[in-house]
């Protein structure tokens, strides 16, 4: 087994517990199908292990890895089933009590099969490509930044919790309860909290965190989705990320901040207002690799119904300073030398936060391997050029739907050999399982599905 699975000591650990009156630890894993899932340990027979110097783990059918989010049955064509046991350690590092769960913790875990870490789990995915960052001497940090919507439910409708325009202050006094139970709670579990605001659609909402290195970002995003459904709950609401509830409203994005570090440098910005070469590297090579990407970040039909032009949402594979429309945002700041990181627009809650965050990485540290020219930057809005424009320019209109970044995905040897061919083989059965289930849905029948999934 890893040697971080174990913690360096355990007494520390049991004493930790005994003083939180723990009496279960969740030790909880993302899915390809990115439904957050856990099993827990009971504190006494956590203790029999601990004290007699095992290594804590739970035992998993390996065929876990390859349920769709439509239903507890393998995808076909995954390349598992019924046969073979893998193993779930609690990485003692993320060891967090709940606060909104008295009497109970959570560690998240990594999927390890014969002493080695398991080709199928999606954390040490993202470790991997955060190691071939550190190869080039680099350090990656992100941070996700998630919409959601609060509804209300009566009886067997649910609609939004107000009716209420963008950055309403009245929706800040309506949903003040919950929204501050939600930041203390993330606070309590070690999260900077930045900004808060009602978003653009009736009842959304954002409460982003501060950034920070690559796995705990993605580390982050789990505890976010969890913490906030969970609180919702108990503020008698119900809070989804789903990409596209209503379809008159706003949908909700989970864009992903990202920058390059090389020790307490931030290699972003040339100096003068721009990207550094390195940094503009790194962004042709998401450019490059975003069609194929977008079946990682975006990888639900319902993701598409949100993808549109003139929706702030990055239809185009375009990108630009400031500019909202492009799929690759780079933001200006107030005070520090700007560019500060760039904002990946394409990316929403349906999303594993470790095959997206690495996939991203993959895919702009080839930007950098060969090369990759970025080309002019987008200073309108894609979609009020004419085609003719686009094409000359080199602005294509990405994906729109789940089929077509499948497709793309399925021939991309960069992400395919960066996922290696266990996890692609069973991510794309995953996702084709899903695509088939909802061909035929209607809005409503997506949104029945998925609301309480994400």
């Amino acid at each position: 087994m890893p040697d971080r699975s174990m913690p360096e000591n355990a007494s520390t650990i049991l004493t930790r517990l005994r003083e939180g009156k723990v009496r279960f630890v969740r030790v909880v894993w993302c899915d390809n199908g990115n439904v957050i899932r856990g099993k827990a340990i009971h504190i006494d027979a956590l203790t029999r292990q601990l004290e007699g110097g095992e290594t804590v783990a739970v035992g998993l059918s390996a065929a876990q890895q390859a349920i769709p989010v439509v239903a507890d049955a393998v995808a076909p064509g995954s390349g598992l089933g019924p046969v073979g046991e893998v193993w779930l350690v609690p990485d003692w590092k993320t060891l967090q009590m709940l606060p909104y769960a008295p009497g109970q913790a959570r560690a998240l875990g990594e999927m390890v099969k014969d002493g080695q870490p398991w080709p199928w789990c999606s954390r040490q995915f993202l470790k991997r490509m955060v190691q071939r960052a550190g190869d080039r001497g680099l350090t990656i940090k992100a941070a996700f930044e998630p919409e959601f919507y609060l509804l209300k439910q009566r009886d067997q409708d649910i609609f939004p919790a107000d009716n209420m325009p963008f950055a309403a202050s009245l929706a800040m006094d309506l949903h003040q309860e919950v929204v501050m139970a939600i930041a203390d709670a993330l606070s309590a579990q070690g999260m900077a909290v930045e900004q808060y605001y009602p978003e653009s659609g009736p009842g959304q909402q954002e409460i982003s965190v501060r950034y920070t290195d690559a796995l705990a970002a993605a580390d982050q995003q789990v505890v976010y989705r969890e913490t906030v459904k969970a609180i919702a709950h108990q503020h008698g609401l119900v809070a989804s990320f789903v990409p596209k509830l209503f379809e008159s409203c706003a949908g909700s994005g989970c864009h992903l901040h990202l920058s390059l570090w090389e020790g307490e440098q931030n290699l972003m910005p040339d100096g003068a207002g721009g990207l550094s070469e390195t940094a503009r590297s790194f962004t042709a090579g998401l450019l490059h690799h975003l069609p194929a990407l977008m079946a990682i970040t975006t990888p639900s039909p319902n993701s598409y119904r949100r993808l549109q032009p003139h929706s702030w949402s990055g239809a185009y594979a375009a990108w630009g300073m400031d500019n909202r429309e492009a799929a690759l945002r780079v933001p200006s700041n107030f005070s520090l030398p700007s560019p500060t990181h760039l904002e990946l627009k394409t990316v929403d809650g349906a999303a594993n936060p470790y095959l997206a965050l690495g996939g991203a990485i993959a895919a702009g540290l080839d930007g950098i391997a060969q090369g990759y020219s970025l080309p002019e930057p987008v200073q309108q809005d894609p979609g009020s050029l004419s085609e003719e424009e686009r094409g000359d320019r080199g602005i294509a209109l990405l994906p729109q739907s789940l089929a077509e970044s499948l497709a793309a995905l399925e021939t991309n040897s960069l992400l395919l050999d960066a996922l290696g061919e266990p996890l692609a083989k069973t991510y794309l059965a995953v996702r084709r399982a899903e695509l088939a289930a909802m061909a035929d849905m209607t809005l409503e029948a997506e949104v029945e599905l998925l609301r309480d999934r994400y």
